[in-house]
């Protein structure tokens, strides 16, 4: 009898200790999850080899969490000067904060339609919180030519039309916002889309995007496996597995 009260008291905290430790173990990989990166290029212009190059200086919640490059140049596409990124997850609230920003940027691939664009700093900013997740995006003293001068803080999933006369070539999309199927979003500062074709004008097809960051949903708060969650696991796992062993020892005693 005293054989099968140990065996049921070492089930009981069995069974609590798995359910407790369930807890920390999230539904799914994607919450709590934030990646940023500064470039990204992938074109292929008429009569030319294709161009991928990226993504640059790109950083993760799950390490590294920042990251920098001094710049990143593509011959008669683009020209950077210093990115950093950076993407943190708050192991106590759950919140998730990415980054990333380019300095210095030129487009020479639009010099043909729209003269100089140039940009003094791209910025791209996510954050996912229990009340949800938002982003932004900043461009500094941004000046696109003949498209003229653009708001610092542009509206969400703001497009340009880049032409060459009558004919659309590419689009500019600002402060682009994508709501991925998992719950994250994705902060695009400026995304260049060449829109391919073969016409008179026509440049090429592909992307180039400048300062990415996603980030979200918010993973719960206060994990079990650590910190301060941790200890109120032990706590319950005490308040059980106590008393169990105080009656075994009773029993013990009165034989």
């Amino acid at each position: 009898m005293k054989r099968h009260l140990v065996r049921r008291g070492g089930l009981l905290a069995a069974v609590v200790a798995s359910i407790a430790l369930a807890g920390a173990v999230p539904a799914s990989a994607a919450p709590g999850d934030g990646s940023a990166y500064g470039v990204d290029v992938d074109v292929k212009l008429l009569g030319q080899p294709a161009v991928k190059l990226g993504p640059i200086a790109a950083s993760n919640t799950n390490g590294p969490t920042s990251n920098t490059a001094v710049n990143a140049n593509v011959p008669g596409i683009l020209t950077a000067g210093v990115i950093k990124t950076s993407a943190v997850r708050d192991d106590n609230s759950g919140a998730v904060t990415s980054k990333a920003s380019v300095a210095d940027v030129g487009v020479p691939l639009l010099q043909a339609a729209l003269g100089k664009v140039g940009v003094k700093a791209v910025e791209a900013v996510c954050t996912a919180t229990q009340e949800g997740v938002k982003g932004s995006s900043t461009l500094a003293d941004a000046n696109l030519g003949s498209l003229g001068k653009i708001d610092a803080n542009p509206a969400a999933n703001t497009q340009l039309k880049v032409a060459i006369g009558p004919l659309h070539i590419a689009t500019l999309i600002l402060n682009e916002q994508i709501k991925n199927k998992d719950g994250s979003l994705t902060v695009n500062a400026l995304h260049l889309k060449l829109l391919g074709g073969t016409g008179l004008g026509a440049i090429g097809s592909g992307d180039v995007i400048l300062s990415s960051a996603t980030c979200g949903p918010a993973a719960p708060p206060m994990p079990l496996a650590s910190g301060a969650g941790m200890w109120v696991g032990f706590g319950v796992l005490a308040a059980i597995a106590v008393p169990v062993g105080l009656r075994f020892t009773r029993r013990r005693s009165a034989a």
